[in-house]
Parts: structure tokens; sequence; C-alpha cells
């Protein structure tokens, strides 16, 4: 399977007429060799692969990684430069999106003969298309959202706190066998539900209250990312009236996914559902992201995003209204793309529920 990724990863390599690519992105060094460590290098010609790092973690390269040639330095930057010499390369491709600039200027400095070529729209077009294996593990973190889910919707009530409820879910979810939550767990009750990215306070659930709750976990290395919404008691009717149209917002973008459409339109189905209904102003955020070994990735879903969605890519769909002074409701369910359609991994319900 490795070895189809730095297959893949040559064919950009000769499409962007580069000799080389070095990653130091640990989400990338997993991915194409299988280094689950903190610091490393990996160095892809178009013959050869090499993983180089230091002391600490020569005994787990040794187990881990798939390369041809495996590296010990002392200096990361001499090591990599060093190894680019004894390549004969000219154009080297590099994660630009990641290397800092105290990093770059290193590179720049040291490695005078070399061009260094930014890639990271490509490299990104190859994580966005999960195969068999990371779809099973992205479909495993979203089973244990539904039992954590389960198991902590019975404790939302008048005068519990949201960080209670989002303490509860991180608990379970690791119990279950998440490796860990895979964001700080949203939780966002009353009129804190205006805030898109609200996390978890010491606010005590009310009655009357739509409480967001948006949490996921990891599970072998690969994220959950869900958001459900549920009324405590009765709600008002315009947030009633808001859950209903953020629904069928939701609703009418799966039903227009089909293989590549484009990313935009999805967007603009769920988009103008909401403005139609008034509440264009208050949908602020893109529809969705891309979900992988990083909780954001590509694909992006978005009235600017290029993409073309198809076969194997996985990402969420994710409309929101946020009312301030009022409240907010948010639906999400992470998806994968088929060759018919779609298909969800997410699975708790998403229709109308009332609590306590």
């Amino acid at each position: 399977m490795l070895e189809y990724r730095i297959d893949r990863l040559r064919e950009i390599m000769h499409r962007e007429d580069v000799d080389a690519i070095i990653f130091f992105n640990p989400v990338n060094l997993l991915y194409f060799c299988g280094f689950t460590g903190t610091d490393g290098v990996l160095l892809v010609t178009r013959e050869q692969s090499y993983f180089l790092t230091d002391s600490r973690y020569v005994a787990q390269a040794e187990a881990q990684v798939s390369a041809g040639h495996k590296r010990q330095y002392s200096q990361k930057v001499e090591g990599v430069i060093e190894t680019l010499t004894e390549c004969t390369v000219k154009r080297v491709g590099f994660e630009a999106d990641f290397v800092t600039v105290s990093l770059h200027q290193k590179l720049l400095k040291q490695a005078s003969s070399f061009d260094l070529v930014p890639l990271d729209a490509p490299l990104g077009m190859i994580r966005q298309v999960k195969d068999d294996v990371e779809i099973r593990c992205l479909e495993k973190a979203a089973q244990l959202n539904k039992q954590a889910f389960d198991a902590v919707i019975p404790l939302i009530k008048p005068g519990i706190s949201e960080r209670e409820i989002a303490l509860e879910l991180e608990c379970f979810l690791r119990r279950a066998g998440g490796e860990e939550k895979a964001f700080d767990l949203i939780v966002a009750s009353g009129d804190r539900g205006a805030l898109p990215h609200g996390v978890a306070s010491d606010k005590k659930i009310e009655s009357g209250d739509l409480v967001t709750i948006d949490f996921g976990t990891r599970y072998q290395r690969y994220h959950s990312d869900e958001t459900v919404t549920v009324a405590v008691g009765d709600v008002s009717n315009e947030l009633r009236a808001i859950y209903d149209v953020v629904l069928q917002a939701h609703d009418l973008a799966l039903a227009a996914l089909i293989p590549s459409v484009k990313a935009s339109e999805i967007d603009a189905v769920a988009r103008q559902y909401i403005e139609k209904k008034g509440y264009g102003k208050y949908f602020g955020h893109g529809l969705g992201h891309g979900v992988g070994l990083e909780i954001h990735e590509a694909p992006t879903v978005s009235p600017r995003s290029e993409a073309f969605l198809t076969t194997g890519m996985v990402f969420t769909i994710e409309p929101g209204i946020y009312v301030p002074g009022v409240g907010g409701v948010r639906i999400e369910d992470t998806v994968v793309m088929t060759v018919d359609g779609y298909r969800c991994l997410t699975q708790i319900p998403k229709s109308y529920r009332q609590v306590a």
C-alpha cells in the first residue's frame, strides 16, 4: 500500500518537473512511509527513497518505516543536504504550508545548488482520496462517536454544564478505543449556540435550550467529526424553525452528491436554501472539509473550492445558522463518495430530538 502511495507521488514529481520531494510534516511521514514518531525527514527521488532521523528514533524507524534507505543524522538540515547532494538532484519539492520560515532559510542557505519548489496543492490531492483501509478506520472512528453519544445523551438535562457533557463524551471515547479527542469538543447551549466554535464552558444547560455538540475522536490516527443539535425541553418557535431549515439544507446537500460534482455546487445547494429562508447572513463558514489523518484537510466544500468530489473522497456536510442573542444550530455528517453517490460514515440520526 505504501509503495502505491510512493508511485502516485512520483507521478506528481514527473508532472511538476521536480527531481525529489522532501517531507517534514509528521502526518505525511506517516502516510508515505509509516513513521509515527515526531521528528524525521522523508526524501523521495524518482528512483529511491530515504528516511532520515536522529538517534531517538533509529530503532522505531527500523521497525516501522518503509523506505529504500534509512539513515541517522545529528543535524537535520545537514543530513538532508548531504543526501540531496548524493542524489545529484536539482529541483526539490517541499511542503510550503508546513515548513517554517526558519527551516526554509536554513535550507536555502545550505542548498545553494538546489531549487526549492513549493508543492502543497499537488501533494494535498494525493491524501484527499482514501483507500479501503483508510475508510475502514474512518468508519470505526465514526462508530465510536455513535456509541459515545448514545451513552451520554441521557445526561443532557437542565443543570449539567457544557463542560461536563464534553468530559463525559471524551472519557467514553477513550474507554471505547479512541486514541484521543479529535479537537477541543464544542458544546454550545442557549445563546452560546450562536458561536460556531463555542468550546464547552461552565454554562449550565437550561430548559428551552438548543445544545450543539460537535465532537470526534481518533482511531488508528484517523479522525471522526460529527455535530448534533438537540433540544432540552420545549424550545421557542424561532429555534425550532432554524433547526428545520438547517436540517433541510443538510439533506438537500447530501441528495445532490454525485461523483465528479464540483464542491462549490454542493455548498451552493445548502447556502441558497438557507438564504431563501432568510438566514443567509447567519451562515458564514464553508459547508464542509475533508477528514482523514488530519481533522481538516482537502477537499474543501465551500463557495471558493475548485475541487471536484470523486470516489474515495471523505468530507463533512455541516450547514449551520448562528443568530446572535438567540442561539444556533449545526448539523454535520461525514460521508465518503462512492461510484453511485455517497455513503454516510457517521451514524447518529439527525432528525429533531428533544431530551429531558
